[in-house]
C-alpha cells in the first residue's frame, strides 16, 4: 500500500493534459469553486474499528474474486452478476480506496487484473468502447459501462505498462464517446445507449464517469454537462428536496434515498456546489435519512442501502462541515456492526462482491485517495 502523498503523486499522472481540455464543468475556472474538506475532516474519521473492517472486507474479495473461469479471471461479482463490469469496477476501486495501485502495493495485482477484464469488455460490434458483459448483466447495461468508464478514468494516469497505458487510454476515449452520443433530448441516459428516456440512476453513472475521464484530460463538451444539469434539477421535488426516479414521476418519496443522494451528487460532479437544489437535497438526507436514525438500516433494500451510502457519504464529505461530521460516524459504526465474520456484507439482490465493495469504498472515503473524490 502507498501512502497518500506517494499515491497522489502517481495518481496526479491522470491530470497531464487537463489545462488543454477546456473548461466543461461549472466550477472549473476556480472562481466559485469551494474548498473541499481539509486533513482535520478526516483525522479520527477511521478509527481502530472501521480500519480493521476495511481490511477484512479487502482480504475477503481477494479471496473471492473470479479467478477459476478464464474467462471471468481478474472480475468481480457471484450468481448472475459474475463479470459483471460495474461490481468488478467498485471492487477495483474499493482496492485504489486504501492506496493500491495496477501491480503496485500488496493488492496492486487485483487492480490490473480487474483493469484487463473491463478492457476485454469492448467487444460489441454495435457499440464501439461499450463496457458490458452480457452474461454478467440481468439488466441495465449503462450502469456497468458508467462505473467502468469511471474505473478507466480513475486508473489512467497510474498504468505503466506502456501496452495496457494505451489501451487503457484508447478505450477511455471510446467509452466517453459512447456516453455523450447516447445522452438523449432530455438531458441524461437510461439503461441503453440507444434509449430515448432519462432516469436519475443511470444520469449519475453517467456524469459522474464524464468528469473523472474530463479529470484525466479527456475533452467533455460544456452543453452536454448543461444539458445533464437541468434534466437532474428537473427531478428534484422543490418543496421537500428529494429526487424523482423519471422528470417525469416515477417511485415516490417512500424510496428516494439512495434517489436524493445520486441527485446531489450529480450537480457536484457538474460543479455545483451549494444552490437551493443541493441545500434542499442535502437537508432531506440530513434530516429524513440519516444513518443514526432509528431503524435506518431496516427498511431499506439493500441494494438501495449501499447504492445510496455510497453517494450519500460523497455528498457529505463534499459538503464538509456539519454535514459531514454528523453524517460518516453514524454509517461508519453502521457497516461495522453489519460485517459478517468472513469479512463480506450481505447482498442478496445482487452480489456479497457488491456489497463488500461499496461497503470498503464508503468506509474509505476520509482517506481522500480516489482522484474523483478530489474535485
Amino acid at each position: 500500500m502507498w501512502t497518500r502523498r506517494q499515491f497522489l503523486s502517481r495518481s496526479s499522472l491522470a491530470l497531464f493534459g487537463t489545462a488543454s481540455a477546456g473548461l466543461a464543468f461549472s466550477g472549473d475556472s476556480g472562481e466559485s469553486r469551494p474548498a473541499l474538506p481539509d486533513g482535520s475532516a478526516a483525522k479520527g474519521m477511521v478509527n481502530t474499528e472501521s480500519d480493521d473492517a476495511i481490511k477484512r472486507g479487502l482480504e475477503y474479495l481477494n479471496k473471492n474474486r473470479n479467478t477459476r473461469d478464464q474467462f471471468l479471471y481478474g472480475s468481480f461479482g457471484t450468481g448472475n452478476y459474475a463479470g459483471n463490469v460495474a461490481v468488478t469496477s467498485l471492487g477495483a476501486l474499493a482496492f485504489m480506496a486504501a492506496g493500491h495501485q495496477p501491480n503496485r502495493g500488496s493488492y496492486g495485482h487485483i487492480v490490473t487484473d480487474a483493469l484487463r477484464f473491463v478492457l476485454a469488455q469492448d467487444r460489441d460490434p454495435r457499440y464501439k468502447g461499450f463496457l458490458h458483459y452480457p452474461a454478467g448483466t440481468p439488466f441495465g447495461p449503462m450502469y456497468g459501462h458508467g462505473f467502468g468508464t469511471l474505473f478507466l478514468a480513475e486508473v489512467s494516469g497510474m498504468v505503466h505498462e506502456p501496452d495496457l497505458r494505451k489501451k487503457t487510454n484508447d478505450t477511455l476515449h471510446a467509452a466517453v464517446k459512447l456516453i455523450l452520443d447516447s445522452q438523449n433530448a432530455e438531458g441524461g441516459w437510461r439503461y441503453t445507449p440507444a434509449s430515448r428516456e432519462a432516469d436519475i440512476s443511470v444520469t449519475i453513472c453517467q456524469i459522474m464517469a464524464l468528469r473523472a475521464a474530463r479529470n484525466a484530460g479527456v475533452f467533455v463538451p460544456k452543453p452536454q454537462v448543461d444539458r445533464c444539469v437541468e434534466y437532474v434539477k428537473n427531478c428534484q421535488d422543490r418543496r421537500e428536496g428529494w429526487f424523482r426516479y423519471m422528470a417525469q414521476g416515477g417511485p415516490g418519496e417512500k424510496d428516494a434515498f439512495g434517489r436524493t443522494a445520486a441527485g446531489v451528487v450529480a450537480l457536484n460532479t457538474a460543479g455545483i456546489y451549494d444552490g437551493p437544489e443541493v441545500e434542499r437535497g442535502l437537508g432531506y438526507l440530513l434530516e429524513k435519512r440519516s444513518p443514526r436514525r432509528p431503524g435506518f438500516r431496516s427498511d431499506q433494500p439493500d441494494m438501495y442501502y449501499y447504492y445510496g451510502h455510497y453517494y450519500a457519504v460523497q455528498a457529505m464529505w463534499t459538503a464538509g462541515g456539519e454535514y459531514w461530521k454528523k453524517w460518516f460516524p453514524g454509517i461508519r459504526d453502521e457497516l461495522v456492526r453489519a460485517q459478517l465474520q468472513d469479512g463480506s456484507w450481505a447482498d442478496p439482490q445482487i452480489s456479497p462482491h457488491y456489497g463488500t465493495a461499496m461497503a470498503c469504498i464508503i468506509l474509505q472515503m476520509p482517506n481522500n485517495y480516489l482522484p474523483i473524490m478530489q474535485k
